[in-house]
């Protein structure tokens, strides 16, 4: 690595929590006679809302709206697996949005290098001012290895990479590094002709699993979005880690914004709801491998269900059997699922974990329904 080092090093906050920090103080005013869920200490505890590879792009745009209409904080828009980009649908809900924040939940720091990474969030920036934020992952496997991509060092890819893409949003001119994940060379942001050359408020969040990750978060991102299928006891340890990493680069630990994902099934059937979690959860135990690790349940376990999968993509039938290890009891560690009551009284277990947002992940297609019970 040469010595032209990202700005980013412990000792300095991100440039953008203090702007940030004001957004979420606004967007936190509510019209009266709303009901407010409550978190320990009698803060408010914020509502998002995320999508996946469904509904159809239209339907997520206007689940976007009615979730803006019922006072939901922001929208995250994940890039699962092959099946859809993130940034495509962010920029449909930019344009068709006011005052919702708009989250990729997450984007990989692979596939992207950090100077198109800049410029295309800088672009959605200029279509909903201040109400971009940019989420990161460090990407997994197998779907990683198939595409070529080996990810050695993901704490030090990560580091560097959020480091060159925040001077870039900074417009700091001349950005140089080299070093074995990242090369840049003389590079400025150009930004649109007539746009005013102004720093991008752009935050970035990551979207950390394991404990390390977790950390760094703390250390040199705005928000740290805890992921999701993690038990509650897991998201608080979690967000130690955030406060060990913020206070190891001098920061203080409440300007690292801390949203959540929980995953919700929900339907008036409650078996069939749990159902659903099951399944879920049994393909991302049996594919993805750090969720399985941090799931906290038996190793030998972990491995029959990645026996049963049989990796990426998983055949329908597999899935089946592999369903049948799921208990419902393992499933409602990690996750929601039944009616709308039993849903709201599980969703309370993620009030005292110390988070200040809660995402909802839809895992059934009810959206409106679920909008409505979760409604801020």
């Amino acid at each position: 690595m040469d010595i032209d080092r990202p700005r980013d090093q412990p000792g300095g906050e991100p440039h953008t929590a203090r702007r940030h920090r004001e957004t979420n103080q606004q967007s936190d005013r509510r019209e009266p006679g709303i009901r407010h869920p409550i978190r320990r200490g009698g803060t408010r505890m914020k509502y998002g809302f995320g999508v996946l590879d469904r509904p159809s792009v239209r339907e997520q745009i206007a689940l976007a709206q009615e979730a803006e209409q019922a006072g939901y904080s922001s929208i995250w828009v994940c890039e699962t697996r092959l099946a859809r980009d993130a940034i495509s649908v962010m920029g449909a809900i930019a344009a068709t949005t006011e005052r919702i924040q708009i989250g990729s939940g997450v984007v990989n720091s692979w596939n992207r290098n950090p100077a198109l990474m800049a410029m295309t969030f800088a672009t959605l920036n200029n279509l909903a001012p201040d109400r971009i934020i940019l989420g990161l992952g460090a990407y997994w496997d197998p779907l990683a290895a198939k595409q070529g991509i080996a990810r050695s060092k993901p704490l030090t890819q990560m580091r560097e990479y959020v480091g060159v893409v925040r001077r870039l949003l900074d417009l700091e001119e001349h950005v140089s590094f080299h070093s074995d994940f990242i090369t840049v060379d003389d590079l400025t942001l150009d930004l649109g002709h007539g746009d005013p050359r102004v720093p991008q408020n752009v935050p970035i969040y990551l979207g950390p699993t394991g404990p390390k990750m977790t950390e760094l978060a703390g250390e040199i991102c705005d928000g740290a979005l805890i992921n999701g299928l993690l038990t509650p006891d897991y998201v608080r340890a979690g967000v130690e880690r955030v406060r060990i990493g913020a206070e190891r680069a001098g920061r203080d630990p409440k300007s690292v914004a801390l949203p959540a994902y929980v995953n919700v099934a929900l339907d008036e059937d409650g078996d069939r709801a749990r159902l659903t979690a099951r399944r879920l959860l049994a393909m991302y135990l049996g594919q993805q491998p750090h969720i399985g690790k941090a799931s906290g349940l038996p190793e030998d376990f972990l491995a029959e269900v990645r026996r049963v999968v049989g990796g990426w993509p998983a055949r329908p039938e597999a899935l089946d059997e592999a369903t049948e290890l799921v208990t419902e009891d393992i499933a409602l560690r990690q996750l929601v699922a039944g009616t709308p009551d039993e849903c709201r009284e599980q969703m309370r277990k993620w009030h005292d974990t110390g988070i200040d947002e809660i995402v909802v992940i839809p895992l059934t297609e009810n959206y409106s329904d679920m909008i409505e019970t979760f409604r801020p």
